[in-house]
């Protein structure tokens, strides 16, 4: 199966074109950690990676996108250049949380215990997620309080993910019990799990953890009769 992968969601913007079959395995990747812009990158990645790997776009099985936790800005220009292609080509489009990426990134599967993956929130707050040691959700993603995973985390945890060090010191771990300290997936894992991604399950819809912090103005609207 063949591909096309999209990150947008943290502050990395990057593009792969992936496949896994024996007769046609390929893999070009196009990435800068750049915070904004996306919008102004993203087309000229895909294109190069398109070319790069020598795939026509009717050549595409689908293509996947990150769905986040991940920025507002960031995640709307993704989704809508992922649903655009999906629509044109009429393939299907799967999301993968930017929380699993790097969870299969993470993961070590000769491991039994859980990985909590975290990234940073608002003061003491992270967004987070438990997963098994191979990287399948033990759990929903959500945002919780440092004391909150203080209390509740088991002693077998392991940690992933930007806040993972975050979360080590309020919890007293040891370092060693830190996994990764990525700020956003890697772009392989990204396509990795678009390509074993049930269609039906798996939307390219957006995971907002909590809502926009900007809010409509109301001052000095005319009321309407």
């Amino acid at each position: 199966m063949r591909v096309l992968a999209i990150d947008t969601a943290l502050a990395n913007c990057a593009a792969a074109v992936f496949d896994d079959g024996a007769e046609t395995a390929c893999y070009e990747a196009c990435g800068e950690e750049i915070g904004r812009g996306h919008a102004e990158r993203l087309m000229d990645m895909i294109g190069e990676v398109m070319a790069e790997s020598s795939t026509a776009f009717s050549e595409l099985d689908r293509v996947a996108v990150t769905v986040g936790p991940g920025s507002f800005t960031g995640l709307r220009v993704g989704l809508s250049v992922a649903r655009g292609f999906g629509l044109v080509l009429g393939k299907p489009v799967v999301g993968v949380t930017t929380l699993a990426a790097i969870a299969h990134a993470a993961a070590p599967r000769d491991a039994d215990g859980p990985v909590l993956v975290a990234l940073p929130g608002k003061g003491d707050e992270v967004y987070c997620q438990m997963f098994d040691a191979n990287g399948a959700p033990a759990g929903e993603a959500g945002v919780r309080t440092l004391s909150d995973l203080a209390a509740t985390l088991p002693g077998t945890i392991r940690l992933a993910g930007s806040a993972a060090e975050k979360v080590a010191r309020e919890c007293g771990f040891e370092e060693a019990r830190i996994l990764s300290r990525s700020g956003f997936p890697c772009i392989r894992d990204v396509a990795e799990l678009g390509i074993t991604a049930d269609p039906a399950r798996s939307s390219p819809s957006p995971l907002y953890l909590r809502p926009p912090d900007a809010t409509p103005q109301t001052k000095g609207r005319i009321e309407r009769q």
